[in-house]
Formats: structure tokens, C-alpha cells, sequence
């Protein structure tokens, strides 16, 4: 069975947390998708780069999610969370997925 890049598992847990609490007004289910898709993709983080990546990419992960707050009232919140997926997707990508 093919693995699912950790790049994408890290963007959709950007992006589908905060769609997620934004369409259902619930922030808290939208903390889980970001929490669920977060572990999944240190998870694979792990096994693909190693432990001290996978710290790296997790801390780049909860810094992307932290950062976007601030970012969202300089540019609006979609760009904000998009921006910061695709940083992440991008760390995820050079630090893990292309050594695979």
C-alpha cells in the first residue's frame, strides 16, 4: 500500500482544522483534526527522517498553527492558514518525504 506523503497529511491537518472549526463553529472539534492529522504525520515524520526531524517538523507544525493567528489579522485568515500549510508542506517535503 502506497504511503501518503507526510507534506500532504501535514497541510490537510492545517487546513482541514481550521476548516473544520470554522464551518462548524466548533473550535474544539477542529483542535482534534489538527491534533489527529499532527500525530499521524510526526508518526511518519519518524520513520522516514527520524526522531530529531520529526521534533523539528512537529515544532514547524505547532509553530505554523501558533503563527497563523497573528498572520491572519495582517492578511485575512484563509491566506494565513494557506501560507502556512504550504510552509509546512514544504519543511515536510525537503526534511522527510524526498529522502523516502
Amino acid at each position: 500500500m502506497p504511503r501518503i506523503p507526510s507534506a500532504a497529511l501535514a497541510a490537510v491537518g492545517l487546513v482541514g482544522g481550521y476548516g473544520v472549526a470554522r464551518w462548524t463553529k466548533k473550535r474544539p472539534l477542529g483542535g482534534v483534526v489538527l491534533a489527529g492529522a499532527g500525530a499521524v504525520a510526526a508518526r511518519e515524520w519518524n520513520a522516514r527522517a527520524g526522531a530529531p526531524t520529526a521534533a523539528a517538523l512537529t515544532g514547524a507544525y505547532v509553530a505554523g498553527f501558533a503563527g497563523s493567528h497573528p498572520l491572519a489579522k495582517k492578511v485575512g485568515a484563509w491566506p494565513s492558514v494557506l501560507g502556512v500549510a504550504g510552509a509546512v508542506a514544504l519543511a515536510s517535503w525537503a526534511f522527510a518525504d524526498r529522502r523516502s
